[in-house]
């Protein structure tokens, strides 16, 4: 990949001079670049530029956009994923609204996929061997575009091929998992034909839900490894993280079938559906059923490939500071049409980079620091592309990478702005959504808008809209889980005081559409148009402030959270067992005092004479804060998870999820077990990251 050379041969064409100006805009040669405005050292956010970004981003173009991503299947390293990456090269290419360079690169990574010859299939068996009764093995074909030969059938990707014959396998001998959305999950209750796709947005009864089996993400034969020819592979017979037992998604009309004929006792309370009976454990059909004495067949022909996926990356140098980078992903794969996941988002990421190229041809803007645009390949089989891109690029990533922005689902309905990240980046999102128009009647911003559906009472600030945390749900992962790079995602979503469900119905499905998209999900595109917007406003913030608008003091409540969490629920058997929580109240208090001292300097230095070194030396500390949260030893069961803070958490106590995972454990195993001196050891891990933020955080010429 050619971005390092590029991007990493400008910095030193960047030079520091004693007037305090860094002519970064010299890094590349006269004749490649158009004219470009004026810069200084103490160029700012500009609020004309920012205003006149707000006002050309046009929902009629976000449409079309998904209308063209959406057109056909995209599954990734097929065809049409490939024809889009060169649509990607050809729109940040393009001589009046294209970006300074764009490069494509492919990893060559593994991937799952059901067998052409031999379809997976699921039947139920009578004694003599007769089927009576066999599962679909494609989606009803509703609008005329889920009978494509290049739509995928449902399966689950990396899950083995198999035949196993059962209803219900011996105690902890499974042989094979059927899996279905029932509708009281995904439909609040509804599974008529008439009460589903086409005729509303829920999930209609053919509808199968596909998806990634594989418990890790990256490339599973290149774990730490970028996937390029050249690197060493495991053995897939020997890889870890693939299920061991066939598996096959159907929609919840065969599963009908199939539950409602069980015998057996009842099924608790929460497994219980909306399929119109009551759902039995088994084993075997009930006596009364056409299906006495029969078996369930499950035949799965999924099989491994090694193929070429492609990331796509787009380039605007910074005219300033051009080692500093924003970026700002989505991924372009999808598991059949994919109009809301993840072309929705791909629609906007395509007219976001529209504007800002056709003001960088225009000469009017380049921003402060460079940013990066990126269309990541496979993350619908386990984040593939990201992963490896940040692999590849560890090092320089780290060094010099200010905050990663994802928009994978634009759009999952139009009701409110939903964001997840890491505190950090609370106070750049707030700011950016108090100025943009909420979208639909009335007048309210998107800030106003978002506390009416998400809040939460905050210590410092009253009654605020809820920053949701980041999981490992999509290409964001990477960067804050193995990076330490300060994160957010970004999407409109529904009103949950008016839907149970836990997605958007089609999710994943081959009724994912731009018809769908257009009828029922956001008619009229305001919605993306405001994540367009949101999107945009936290960008330029981050590229072009001189002062990163990270806010650090706003992991002090997330820090006092969990610590009060581990004292109220740990604390008692923590002392029994001779572990004190002392050290971690130091701890937090240090970073406290640390960050409320580094907010005091900022304000001191924006009102002082600028002196470039010192706010490039501030915005650094406020930049890597996230790393050193960081500890690759902490988490040797997780791969990739090496944040203190975020790693995934057991129990229901929201805490720091090492401390939490290792106390529940410890409980399990008794009184007199070694798993206590684990507690002890993650405590100290805990208290050694939070010292080391602390210090990060300190003026840079104290140790």
């Amino acid at each position: 990949m050619q971005w390092v050379k590029l991007l990493g041969g400008l910095v030193g064409a960047a030079a520091l001079l004693g007037l305090g100006i860094i002519l970064g805009h010299f890094a590349i040669p006269k004749g490649a670049e158009p004219p470009a405005p004026s810069v200084s050292f103490a160029q700012d956010l500009d609020l004309e530029i920012l205003e006149t970004v707000m006002g050309q981003l046009d929902a009629s173009r976000i449409r079309e956009n998904l209308r063209e991503l959406s057109r056909e299947p995209h599954l990734a390293s097929s065809p049409r994923d490939e024809a889009l990456v060169q649509l990607l090269l050809q729109r940040w290419r393009d001589p009046q609204s294209g970006l300074d360079s764009a490069e494509a690169s492919a990893y060559e990574v593994l991937l799952s996929f059901p067998s052409q010859e031999q379809p997976n299939r699921v039947a139920i068996v009578g004694p003599t061997g007769d089927i009576l009764f066999s599962c679909r093995q494609s989606e009803e074909n509703l609008t005329g575009e889920q009978g494509g030969p290049d739509v995928v059938p449902p399966y689950a990707a990396y899950a083995p091929s198999g035949t196993p014959q059962a209803v219900n396998a011996a105690k902890f001998k499974v042989a094979g998992v059927l899996v279905y959305t029932d509708p009281a999950d995904i439909n609040d209750g509804r599974s008529l034909p008439n009460e589903t796709f086409p005729h509303s947005w829920h999930l209609p009864p053919s509808g199968v839900e596909r998806g990634s089996y594989y418990e890790y993400f990256g490339d599973p034969l290149t774990p730490y490894l970028p996937a390029n020819p050249s690197s060493f592979r495991l053995d897939p017979d020997t890889v870890s993280g693939f299920p061991p037992i066939p598996i096959q998604p159907i929609g919840f009309q065969d599963a009908k079938v199939l539950l409602c004929n069980l015998q057996g006792n009842s099924a608790p309370d929460a497994w219980q559906g909306a399929l119109g009976c009551d759902y039995k454990l088994g084993p075997g059909f009930h006596p009364d059923s056409v299906f006495t004495g029969s078996q369930v067949n499950v035949s799965v022909y999924n099989r491994l490939e090694l193929r070429n996926s492609s990331n796509v990356l787009g380039f605007i140098r910074g005219a300033v500071e051009p080692d500093r980078y924003v970026l700002y992903g989505n991924h372009r794969d999808s598991w059949v049409h994919g109009a809301v996941d993840p072309s929705s988002g791909t629609a906007v990421l395509l007219e976001l980079s529209r504007v800002l190229g056709t003001l960088l041809k225009k000469g009017t803007w380049r921003p402060r620091r460079s940013v990066v645009f990126a269309s990541w390949g496979a993350e619908e089989f386990g984040l593939i592309g990201s992963t490896e891109f940040t692999e590849e690029f560890f090092s320089k990533l780290q060094e010099r990478t200010v905050a990663y922005i994802n928009v994978d689902i634009s759009v999952f309905a139009n009701a409110t702005l939903r964001a997840q990240g890491t505190p950090p980046v609370q106070s750049v999102v707030f700011s950016a959504a108090k100025q943009i128009p909420s979208p639909g009647p009335g007048s309210l911003s998107i800030y106003d808008n978002w506390i009416r559906y998400f809040n939460r009472s905050s210590p410092v600030y009253g009654l605020v809209p809820s920053l949701g945390s980041l999981g490992a749900g999509s290409d964001y992962a990477p960067f804050i889980h193995f990076l330490g790079i300060s994160s957010m995602d970004i999407a409109y979503t529904y009103d949950r005081s008016k839907t149970s469900a836990r997605i958007y119905p089609t999710y994943h499905t081959a009724f994912d559409t731009f018809g769908y998209v257009d009828k029922f999900v956001d008619p009229g595109f305001r919605s993306h148009q405001a994540v367009a917007q949101m999107a945009g406003s936290v960008l330029l913030r981050l590229s072009d402030s001189l002062f990163l608008p990270l806010n650090v003091s706003d992991y002090t409540e997330t820090l006092q959270s969990f610590l009060q969490a581990a004292q109220q629920y740990f604390g008692a058997l923590l002392e029994q067992h001779s572990i004190s929580l002392g050290p971690l109240v130091t701890a937090v208090e240090k970073f406290e005092e640390a960050a409320a001292a580094l907010s005091q300097h900022i304000s001191v230095l924006q009102k002082d004479t600028l002196d470039p070194l010192q706010v490039r030396m501030l915005n650094d500390q406020l930049m890597l804060l996230e790393r050193t949260f960081l500890n690759p030893r902490a988490f040797p069961e997780e791969r990739y998870y090496s944040h203190v803070l975020w790693a995934p958490r057991t129990g229901s106590v929201a805490t720091f999820p090492g401390l939490a995972n290792a106390y529940f454990r410890a409980m399990k195993a008794g009184a007199g077990s070694a798993a206590w001196a684990e507690v002890h050891r993650q405590l100290s891990i805990v208290v050694a990251a939070l010292e080391g933020a602390a210090a990060t955080l300190r003026p840079v010429v104290n140790l």
